[in-house]
């Protein structure tokens, strides 16, 4: 399917207004016939003719053609750019939804730069074509065709002359096309880059901040800059190659006009009102000329954008989402069955390998292990983000494959290890998951997680409106409002991921406290790195490179004297040779 056949999609939902536009384009353009026409009217009848009688009533007619041709035109420019617009907020549209069907795979190994031009850049280069070069085309199509057919009326032998020069027009822009098409690719791809640049700098600013580097920032930002412009220099580069030398010919048309049409006069083989004609035509064949550059370089703009905008529509999950189906509720049994798992793009290197375990509903699962043991891919499994590469994930004693990815979530709540608060109130922050919440549940949850005083202490209380990512509060205010998101949803599964790293030890006991009797509803996954935090676990697992190292509860742990012992030991501070009771 082309480019023209696959935005026509977007259009023809708007093609009974198309239709209007089309007619009024006609008539517009078949008005555009008379006034040349009335000139030479004016010059053969009045002025060589001395019939003064016609001079008022050919202006009036020319000044009514003038206005009605003005409105015409006014509305079919109107109609084509509101049918811009809503092509263009249908394609957003879908754009957005296929954002949300698409799984971590996909945003793995996409900049939000990248997303972000296609969202904006890339969908105004489609409006513009919509709405603007579309009838351009038709105009220059429509004058080209007709300016031959009128002016071979009045002299054929002059229409010829000019047709001769036609060829090197097309000629030019067929070259122009061909050398702008990888050019516009590479302007489309540096765009990109830079706002992936800014994106992640803006992002990033404090840290920018904090160590100094804002001379470093702005050098990389040069340096993305001076690619644009170089890339968007090539393609001026390109139009000066080949645009003077269609300008050139076009304009050539009126010297030959001027001269072999005044050839003509003086031979007697035409008026000079013929003459007079003829030249109101000849802008007809002269625009279309003209025109054809720059409606170059906006089709191959058009084209690289479309190229970019269907790649990411035609974009896959690797996980496919199931909708309509009636809503389910899991008890939360979770068994891990001889697991492995490794990125798509990395198959040599598995995240887990050979994962088994079993966890009933309403049992809490600790894990532990170093940075990169694959702690947050494991849950990241229970929820489908991610299907095993090998060996099967059991829920209530069903392969998660086989449950509907949506209600599957909807019985699981995470806490993620990047906390991420959207700039709304702390109480939609909170009923995120639940919007149909009232207040009394809102604030309970977040007494759970410890969140309720310094709420209160904000100068909106619940209604304060957060920043963006929660900028404003503290590492630990976000992880707790994070926390109560999650109770909020009240899930069979709870997975909490490093959920009070930033806190401090007495708020983190106070937090597992409230937690102890909440959890026992529900299966909870722990992910900490203070053992203290999972002690009190069902059943603690301890990862290392991606295998289960160890596993069993506290005291089975303790007294085998492994690594786990040797954690514990380390995260008291106690010496090597120093025993330490099991039972603790």
């Amino acid at each position: 399917m082309s480019n023209f056949q696959w935005i026509w999609q977007y259009v023809k939902t708007n093609r009974n207004k198309l239709w209007v536009a089309v007619i009024f384009f006609l008539i517009s353009t078949a008005l555009i016939l008379i006034n040349p026409y009335v000139m030479g009217q004016i010059v053969d009848q009045v002025i060589d003719g001395h019939q003064d009688n016609l001079l008022i009533p050919l202006l009036l007619l020319m000044i009514g053609v003038t206005v009605v041709r003005t409105i015409t035109r006014y509305i079919y420019q109107l109609i084509f750019e509101q049918t811009g617009q809503n092509a263009l907020f249908d394609l957003r549209e879908d754009m957005y939804r296929k954002l949300q069907e698409l799984d971590f795979d996909f945003f793995n190994h996409t900049r939000v730069g990248d997303i972000m031009t296609r969202m904006t850049g890339d969908t105004d280069a489609i409006r513009h074509f919509i709405s603007w070069v579309s009838y351009q085309v038709l105009e220059c199509v429509f004058y080209f065709v007709v300016s031959i057919i009128v002016m071979m009326t009045i002299s054929w032998q002059l229409t010829l002359a000019l047709v001769a020069v036609t060829p090197l027009i097309f000629i030019l822009t067929r070259l122009m096309a061909k050398a702008q098409h990888p050019v516009f690719f590479q302007i489309r791809q540096s765009f990109s880059r830079l706002n992936s640049m800014v994106e992640e700098n803006i992002s990033g600013n404090r840290v920018v901040k904090a160590f100094v580097r804002e001379d470093f920032e702005i050098k990389k930002f040069n340096e993305h800059n001076e690619d644009y412009k170089q890339r968007n220099m090539d393609a001026a580069n390109v139009s000066k190659t080949y645009l003077p030398w269609q300008d050139g010919t076009a304009n050539s048309l009126s010297v030959i006009a001027l001269i072999f049409g005044g050839y003509l006069v003086i031979k007697g083989q035409m008026t000079l009102g013929d003459l007079v004609v003829f030249n109101g035509y000849l802008w007809m064949l002269n625009q279309p000329m003209r025109m054809s550059g720059w409606l170059i370089n906006d089709v191959e703009r058009f084209s690289a954008s479309c190229v970019k905008i269907r790649q990411m529509l035609a974009a896959k999950p690797s996980i496919e989402v199931q909708l309509g189906q009636k809503p389910l509720r899991v008890q939360g049994k979770i068994v891990f069955d001889h697991v492995s798992f490794n990125f798509s793009d990395d198959p040599e290197h598995p995240v887990l390998s050979d994962v088994s375990f079993a966890a009933q509903a309403g049992q809490t699962v600790g894990i532990i292990g170093e940075t990169g043991s694959g702690k947050t891919t494991l849950v990241n499994l229970i929820g489908r983000f991610y299907d095993p590469t090998s060996g099967t994930v059991m829920i209530d004693d069903k392969n998660a494959r086989e449950y509907p990815i949506r209600q599957l979530r909807d019985n699981i709540a995470m806490v993620m290890q990047d906390v991420f608060l959207f700039s709304n109130t702390i109480s939609d922050n909170i009923s995120f998951g639940r919007p149909d919440l009232d207040s009394e549940y809102v604030e309970s949850v977040a007494r759970v997680a410890d969140a309720d005083n310094f709420i209160m202490k904000m100068p909106n209380g619940y209604d304060t409106i957060v920043g963006e990512r929660g900028v404003g509060l503290s590492g630990g205010q976000k992880q707790r409002i994070s926390l109560a998101r999650a109770l909020a949803k009240d899930p069979s599964i709870l997975i909490l991921d490093d959920t009070t790293s930033a806190v401090d030890m007495e708020t983190e006991t106070k937090i597992q406290h409230e937690l102890d009797g909440l959890t026992t509803k529900r299966t909870t996954f722990i992910i900490a790195n203070r053992i203290s935090s999972v002690r009190d676990a069902d059943l603690i697992l301890l990862l290392e490179k991606g295998h289960v190292v160890e596993s069993g509860t506290h005291e089975e742990l303790m007294a085998k004297q492994g690594k786990y012992y040797e954690v514990f030991q380390k995260q008291l501070g106690l010496e090597k040779g120093e025993q330490v009771g099991t039972t603790e």
